[in-house]
């Protein structure tokens, strides 16, 4: 069966090169965590793979395909009809990614119109992340809710169409340890449930090595290391993956 993501790019902004030529893959089903330390190009590399980089004042050259289509050749009217619908994107932050003012039925109604036409029911979706369902909660703005909710709405809003992908960028650095935990178990019933491929990005390996079926290890804008958890945080084969590992707790790892 064909990925269901393939890229090899690079990045820059102006005459800083930020990816060098980075190359990965994602299966049907797959979740593949993307770690680094802050400043490795992580963010920069989500951008570009929904080719938003350029309003950043980024450029990307090499090749994007999601699902035999190649990206990097299409139109932004184009992208627009890609992005929700076959690539959901989780961003990190609910305070900042959701307008406060916005009631919870808005923000639903909004990003399903963005994509379709006519009217649905999101008691499903909703009650999919765990989140109440009833009109109490819809008549809730985003900025009455909890981080956790918040986080929980971003991942129902990235779902709405059911993507092929879901691309999650940091979406448990905002949350108490907790929420976190309960966040990365929806992120692992997700995948279960509805077969969805993740590309989850990260700086915590605590976070990935759970729910990961692989790990790729981006160090200064290079993928330095891609193993099974197993593999890359028992047996760690370059320096820098072994300086993550030594800072990392003992833990049980999927092979």
């Amino acid at each position: 069966m064909s990925n269901v993501l393939d890229f090899r790019i690079s990045a820059s902004y102006g005459a800083t090169e930020v990816l060098h030529e980075v190359a990965s893959s994602i299966a049907p089903g797959e979740i593949v965590s993307l770690v680094g330390l802050s400043g490795s190009g992580k963010s920069t590399l989500a951008l570009a793979l929904l080719r938003l980089l350029r309003y950043r004042g980024g450029e990307v050259t090499g090749t994007i395909n999601l699902e035999g289509t190649e990206l990097t050749t299409h139109s932004e009217s184009a992208m627009r009809a890609i992005r929700g619908r076959r690539i959901g994107y989780v961003p990190q932050s609910p305070g900042l990614s959701l307008n406060p003012r916005l009631r919870v039925k808005t923000l639903l109604e909004e990003t399903w119109r963005a994509h379709a036409s006519g009217s649905t029911s999101h008691q499903a979706l909703l009650e999919s992340v765990q989140l109440p369902s009833d009109a109490a909660f819809l008549r809730k703005r985003a900025g009455e809710l909890s981080t956790g909710q918040g986080q929980r709405l971003l991942i129902a809003l990235a779902l709405m169409h059911s993507p092929a992908l879901l691309l999650a960028d940091e979406p448990t650095s905002a949350l108490d340890a907790i929420t976190q935990a309960a966040v990365l178990e929806l992120f692992s019933k997700i995948n279960r449930e509805r077969g969805t491929s993740i590309l989850f990005i990260s700086h915590d390996l605590m976070s990935v090595a759970g729910i990961s079926h692989r790990v790729d290890i981006l160090h200064e804008g290079r993928l330095v290391e891609s193993g099974s958890p197993a593999a890359v945080f028992q047996t760690p084969q370059q320096p820098f993956t072994r300086q993550l590992v030594a800072a990392m707790p003992r833990l049980a790892l999927r092979d």
